[in-house]
């Protein structure tokens, strides 16, 4: 990743475009490299402009985003990929969790959450907006016991950074509750997503929820 971070916007609507543009023009270190207007024009426009980043638009003409992000995704050396909703209950939500999209994010939420969504997903790692993490939550709460699965063992610190995970706290902020650098909280992560085989936070959280490591009401405990 470059010191500038390059965006490709994809949105049928002009206004909703216009509107990133301008919003994102505001951060010296993020640049619009191009816009869509559909799906099919992101996939092509991603192959020849090479962003780090695509904002996508979850529906669109020609092709959705949920394709849109897959095939985006499939190409080597892939710009990450952030969603963009109007509705926290989009169904499409787990579908594109699971094509291995960096962020989901409403179209309401406010420009800090995009910026920090952008920078996060350019470095590699995921971020949700907190409406959608609720969503997933909840998601997750409804399911019956037996869909909870087992996971390979982890250590009682890698144990307490999942959980961690799963409450939305960020790397400096699980730094600062168990009193750890944040360089030990990286290894924890890449160390349990390796032994979870899981990609990135995202699907951390999906799992610490599926598994029942913690529970809607509970969060968990650390210690």
């Amino acid at each position: 990743m470059s010191e500038t971070i390059g965006i490709l916007i994809a949105d049928d609507q002009a206004m909703i475009r216009a509107g990133l543009r301008l919003v994102v023009g505001t951060q010296p270190d993020l640049v619009v490299t191009g816009e869509a207007a559909d799906g099919q024009a992101a996939v092509e426009l991603a192959r020849r402009l090479r962003p780090d980043v695509v904002l996508l638009d979850i529906a669109m003409p020609r092709l959705d985003g949920l394709a849109a992000a897959r095939l985006i995704l499939a190409e080597p050396d892939p710009p990450s990929v952030i969603m963009l909703t109007t509705y926290d209950t989009d169904e499409n939500l787990d579908r594109a969790l699971r094509a291995g999209v960096r962020g989901f994010l409403l179209k309401v939420s406010p420009p800090e959450q995009l910026f920090a969504a952008v920078r996060t997903a350019a470095g590699g790692e995921a971020l949700l907006d907190p409406a959608v993490t609720r969503r997933v939550i909840e998601g997750y709460g409804r399911l019956p016991e037996e869909t909870s699965v087992p996971g390979p063992d982890l250590t009682p610190r890698e144990h307490d950074v999942l959980v961690l995970i799963a409450r939305g706290l960020s790397n400096a902020e699980i730094a600062a509750v168990l009193v750890i650098s944040e360089a030990t909280v990286s290894s924890h992560i890449n160390r349990l997503l390796a032994k979870l085989g899981l990609r990135d936070r995202a699907q951390a959280v999906r799992y610490a929820y599926e598994s029942g490591v913690v529970r809607p009401g509970d969060a968990g405990s650390v210690g």
